[in-house]
């Protein structure tokens, strides 16, 4: 895998930047990073405290010995099958203990980790292994059959399967004994792909040892290989370094001050950037524990809380607003929690209220992207996010330690000052040298070090980023410019609202015309004329919109971004005035 790494201009200095002065206490100008690489932090974990908690499954303790002792096993296989450095895999699973181990034997080699969503199949997937010419892939064994007849004639000559019972409580002999079924056999067999089975396989290289220094990769070495969502066009895979990943890592765990009490609830999947990085990345490099819970919801998730004591957890609005659906869940449940985070999509103000008011929590804004190998903008810990008095926006936060940020001009692209709204761009040790095997999308999104994020922004004096929208989904009408984002926030605001979307439709009158889309909360009922009215009382004429759709769902991706694409052109259930 080769990518030329991008220039990069001289950064300012840190201190130069005023929202460093929001940074919590202890938290330097630069992330801290004193190792070579994920591997080598890990490594000095063990070495450090071998019996220490690394990660808990299904009321199962895993010490960093154990799961060492498997990422090592596991790293001699693929060694022994002629995986090394710059060498792809595939990890196609759901949140489970496989996945950090994984990501782990895979590191020690310098081997780069696909993260794939395990929701896709098909062309879908297809399209991934092609792009990214995996060699190999990590499954569960009941994907495996499909698994096999989607990657026949492609780059992958082995899958490695596995099983929920590997690592849960009830784990027996057979469950540790699993094999693929003579289907699933047959078909590789007839494709010309091998297949092992998890246990068996780790068993086997268990007396094999990738302690040396030459086969680990250097902080330059790409790390993890991440496709974008494509929501704005073909997913783009993202390279990032052992670099990049350990920035945010360790940026990440020092804004938080993990310590060895704190344990950390994978609740970002781990095939998501946020999940691989800021949630994984992050609970291996610091001596925390890192709970698991399978694939997640809202009964899971508060009851992982309240039995394993989690302290520290991100995820989507989405999973908020389900724990907010969730009949029985009280305050009680989140007794142990120290910081709620939330990244992925924006937070509206009123459902950061919301929740307050029934779990005595505060939500606070966390923002990344793929190619900034996740978290790089949060809101500092027991710190509430100010509100843009021009919008009503919430404030994503301040960039993290090393990062640096501007707003420029959408049409002439020079740097902002004024505190108006342009483009939001960022530079820094966290921000990815490119895509694979992509020079002409890097030569749109990369500029001398800057990426150019897509999201329309404001940075207001004290630092304070506020996110307005996407470029491209702004709204024209009667040539006034509608941002989505502010109709949205207001819709949440009507206590009947659960999820809300906003789009531009085309209007023969007005050029485009102002369209919402709505789900409403167990119990609730509205019509669309009544939000209609809620929201004309609230904004300026051209910005209310003009038709309503009450919908059961939202569409999502498989990372809970609601799609606002596919909403365009429905008609379903409309209110127009």
């Amino acid at each position: 895998m080769t990518n030329e790494r991008l220039n990069t201009a001289d950064t300012a200095p840190a201190s130069s930047h005023v929202w460093t002065q929001l940074y919590p206490a202890g938290v330097g100008l630069d992330p801290d990073i004193r190792e070579k690489s994920v591997a080598h932090a890990w490594n000095a974990r063990v070495d450090r405290n071998p019996g220490q908690t690394a990660i808990v499954y299904q009321h199962r303790i895993f010490t960093t010995a154990d799961i060492d002792g498997d990422a090592e096993a596991l790293a001699a296989g693929f060694l022994a099958r002629g995986f090394g450095k710059s060498t792809i895999i595939g990890i196609y699973l759901q949140n489970v203990p496989q996945f950090a181990v994984a990501l782990m034997a895979a590191w020690k080699l310098g081997v780069v980790p696909l993260v794939l969503n395990p929701m896709y199949r098909g062309r879908e997937l297809r399209a991934l292994i092609d792009d990214s010419q995996a060699a190999a892939v990590v499954c569960d064994e009941g994907d495996l059959e499909s698994l096999v007849q989607t990657v026949a004639d492609s780059s992958v000559r082995w899958v490695l399967t596995t099983t929920d019972g590997e690592y849960s409580s009830g784990r027996t002999e057979e469950a540790a004994a699993s094999k693929p079924t003579p289907s699933a056999q047959a078909s590789a067999g007839s494709t010309g792909v091998d297949i092992d089975s998890w246990q068996t396989f780790l068993d086997a290289h268990r007396a094999g040892s990738t302690r040396h220094e030459e086969l680990l990769p250097g902080l330059d070495d790409p790390a993890l290989l991440t496709y974008t969502s494509g929501t704005t066009g073909p997913a783009k895979g993202s390279v990032a370094t052992h670099r990049n990943v350990m920035s945010v890592a360790m940026g990440y765990g020092q804004w938080l001050g993990l310590g060895e009490r704190d344990v950390m609830l994978a609740v970002a999947p781990l095939f998501h950037i946020t999940g691989a990085v800021a949630c994984a990345a992050t609970s291996l490099v610091f001596p925390i524990t890192l709970a698991f819970t399978g694939r997640v919801d809202a009964d899971k998730i508060v009851t992982a809380i309240r039995d394993y004591g989690v302290t520290v957890t991100i995820g989507s609005i989405t999973v908020y607003n389900a724990l907010l659906e969730h009949s029985t869940a009280t305050s009680a449940d989140f007794a142990s929690i120290r910081f709620l985070y939330s990244g992925g999509a924006p937070v509206p103000p009123a459902t950061v209220d919301r929740f307050r008011k029934k779990f005595g929590l505060y939500i606070h804004n966390i923002y990344g992207m793929t190619e900034t190998a996740s978290a790089v903008i949060g809101v500092p810990p027991n710190t509430e996010a100010p509100v843009d008095p021009a919008t009503d926006t919430l404030a994503i936060g301040v960039p993290f330690p090393g990062l640096e940020a501007r707003v420029v001009g959408i049409a002439d692209q020079q740097v902002v000052t004024d505190g108006s709204a342009g483009e939001l761009e960022l530079r820094g040790p966290q921000i990815t040298p490119g895509y694979l095997n992509k020079p002409e999308a890097n030569e749109t999104a990369f500029d001398e070090g800057w990426f150019r994020t897509g999201d329309v922004a404001v940075i207001d004096d004290a630092g304070w980023i506020y996110l307005v929208d996407r470029i491209k989904d702004q709204i024209n009408a009667s040539g006034y410019k509608v941002w989505p984002r502010e109709v949205e926030d207001v819709l949440y605001e009507h206590p009947a609202v659960l999820e809300a979307a906003v789009v531009g439709e085309p209007d023969e009158y007005r050029g485009e015309t102002v369209v919402a889309f709505v789900s409403l909360r167990m119990g609730e009922t509205t019509t669309g004329d009544d939000l209609i009215a809620f929201t004309k009382e609230r904004l300026a004429a051209y910005k209310y919109p003009r038709t309503v759709h009450i919908i059961g769902d939202l569409p999502k991706t498989h990372t809970g971004k609601i799609q606002r694409r596919l909403l365009r052109g429905q008609r379903a259930a409309g209110n127009r005035p």
